[in-house]
């Protein structure tokens, strides 16, 4: 794989607490949609908290997939810059849980973040147990895979 060209697509998120799992879930569907770009590399962040510190400094480009609570509609279309993602946070299930935020924060302390950074995420509507995204979430997601596909063809054409 060339290193230089290579995109990390990140899902994160906890697939117990319906579309908190939002970032987890999809990885097969993108794959899958994707598979007609070559140099991708996926990485099922679960919540795996600070071992995610690897995937995101190995990569010059990384897109993240998660649940972003944003205070909008359940199911707004949510994308954030490489600047705006350490004031967002995913959902923390509980207080002990280590947020992506902290990834980033550490990643950036270490001056080793990635050139290109953008998250994508949708507004959940549920947060209850349960292993299935809501159908409002469920709904949502082939748009976000076709963002995810048009923000690939931008940084591509770079």
């Amino acid at each position: 794989m060339d290193e230089a060209r290579k995109i990390t697509i990140l899902g994160i998120g906890n697939s117990l607490y319906s579309d908190e799992g939002l970032g987890v879930q999809i990885l097969p569907r993108l794959q899958e949609a994707l598979k007609d770009i070559g140099n991708l590399e996926f990485v099922d962040g679960t919540t795996e908290g600070m071992q995610l510190l690897g995937p995101v400094e190995a990569t010059r480009s990384l897109i993240i997939i998660d649940a972003v609570n944003a205070g909008k509609d359940p199911g707004t279309q949510i994308r954030l810059e490489k600047e705006e993602i350490p004031s967002f946070n995913g959902i923390k299930m509980s207080v002990h849980q280590i947020g992506f935020q902290e990834v980033v924060s550490a990643a950036q302390l270490r001056d080793r973040l990635p050139e290109r950074m953008v998250m994508f995420g949708i507004q959940p509507a549920s947060l209850d147990l349960g292993t299935e995204l809501s159908e409002t979430v469920q709904s949502a997601v082939p748009e976000l895979i076709g963002r995810i596909r048009r923000q690939l063809r931008e940084w591509r054409e770079v």
